[in-house]
């Protein structure tokens, strides 16, 4: 149980350390993330959807 104690006081201890962002930067960042996972899964989803339309053409033959 002593263990247990010490980890979670150096966890503490630890966090202190942590430089967190601030709030705008945060929503600025996700807002980012966000962006550029709807541009890369319009990206994948035209890909796929041209080779499956390249790839039905090539069997229909």
């Amino acid at each position: 149980m002593h263990t247990v104690l010490d980890f979670i006081a150096s966890v503490k201890v630890e966090l202190s350390k942590v430089v967190w962002p601030s709030p705008d930067l945060t929503i600025r960042l996700t807002v980012i993330v966000i962006l550029v996972t709807v541009i890369v899964g319009f990206f994948v989803g035209g890909i796929d959807y041209l080779l499956t339309n390249l790839l039905g053409l090539v069997i229909n033959k």
